[in-house]
């Protein structure tokens, strides 16, 4: 672990400084699109919001360890810090020109980072677990280096996996970047509403739920998994799909609520409705996607959790770049929909279709349907009513 944290964080430094010095040239490969007066804006900003890249490595790290010892509930509650820190920076850049609020904005960002990494540190700390690191700094220091061979290969297929999701999202605004202008901002507002339920529920269930499925199947008892997967997907299933209904039906009035003030006028509330609806068209399978997943980490099957990750990364570049012509910024979120049913039909196949019909094939889920047929019906004759009176 020591090893790791060292190692990596050297490799995160050297990175952010690497960018420090040629943060025009990282500004431009970021935004191709962007002129040069955007560009100049921009540079302050990525040379002091790249530091949070950093922080956010060693509080993964951290939040690995907590995780060892069934903790949850500080890297949760973590990502409300750096919530909390980019509020008090707006507060302090209220009445200020936005050039020095977007400054206040970024050092709210790293601020929320070292916010973050101290709470694990108070966690670990607590828990006990600071032996585990200092032990492991005094042997790396002293030259007794664990084996980490089968650790790198887990590790680098890993990484290439999940950056293949951040991957697609720089080729996302790279592509945006060459539309009409509030393209790229459509997309962020619909990505952060469409995150919210991935991260509250999928991304939750599936962190709590992925130590006891794997140490069950380490020990050989696959049907215990499985019964634990089942608990999972009812679980998931319900709130994904419900979240879905209600986040495509209700595009419209929610973007009104949080976004439609000052420059952000009605037509951009439309515009920025149906990139939310195309977004939320792909949350149930990205969805089920980190749930199922589970079981291809348990089985050690990185590498090819990270394939099917770059195969589906091929196929959001490639649908982005057929449909953000004649559809925009909503072409560029349905592509990414689209990459979501994908990836969740190779993990579907991994883990065995026959299966996975078994474990649908239940009473919870036709009453989840039936149930959300019933709400669907509920939210059309709202969301008609809300936009009467908007």
């Amino acid at each position: 672990m020591a090893e790791v944290l060292l190692k990596f964080s050297a490799f995160m430094l050297g990175l952010s400084l690497l960018v420090m010095l040629f943060t025009p040239l990282f500004t431009k490969l970021l935004a191709l699109g962007f002129d040069a007066q955007s560009i100049n804006l921009a540079l302050p900003l990525v040379r002091i919001n790249f530091w949070y890249l950093l922080c956010i490595f060693i509080v993964s790290v951290f939040a690995s360890l907590l995780q060892y010892r069934s903790h949850f509930a500080t890297s949760a509650f973590s990502t409300a810090l750096l919530n909390i820190a980019m509020i008090c920076a707006l507060i302090f850049a209220h009445n200020k020109p936005q050039s020095t609020a977007a400054l206040y904005l970024s050092w709210g960002v790293v601020a929320g980072g070292v916010l973050q990494v101290l709470a694990h540190l108070f966690a670990i700390k607590k828990l006990g677990l600071f032996k585990i690191l200092t032990l492991g700094l005094a042997k790396f220091f002293g030259s007794q280096r664990a084996k980490m061979q089968g650790f790198y290969k887990s590790f680098f297929a890993g990484v290439l996996g999940s950056s293949a999701a951040q991957i697609g999202d720089f080729a996302s605004t790279l592509i945006a970047s060459f539309l009409a202008s509030g393209a790229i901002s459509y997309l962020y507002y619909a990505n952060r509403i469409f995150q919210l339920p991935l991260a509250l529920f999928a991304i939750a269930l599936s962190t709590a739920i992925f130590p006891k499925i794997s140490k069950q199947i380490k020990a050989g008892d696959e049907l215990l998994a499985k019964n634990l997967l089942k608990k999972g997907f009812d679980v998931l299933f319900a709130l994904l799909l419900f979240a879905s209904i209600g986040g495509f039906l209700l595009a419209e009035p929610i973007i009104y609520l949080l976004f439609e003030r000052g420059e952000f006028n009605a037509q951009n509330t439309k515009e920025c409705a149906i990139v939310l609806q195309m977004c939320m068209l792909g949350l149930l399978p990205f969805g089920l996607y980190k749930l199922f997943s589970l079981w291809l980490f348990a089985h050690f099957k990185q590498g090819l959790a990270a394939k099917i990750s770059i195969y589906s990364l091929f196929i959001n570049i490639t649908f982005c770049l057929v449909l953000f012509r004649p559809f925009g910024a909503s072409g560029i979120a349905l592509s990414g929909s689209i990459s979501g049913f994908f990836i969740l039909f190779c993990a579907l196949w991994v883990f065995g279709f026959r299966e996975f019909f078994k474990l649908i094939y239940s009473k919870i889920t036709l009453l989840t349907l039936l149930c959300s047929l019933i709400f669907a019906f509920m939210l059309y004759y709202l969301r008609i009513f809300l936009l009467a009176n908007l």
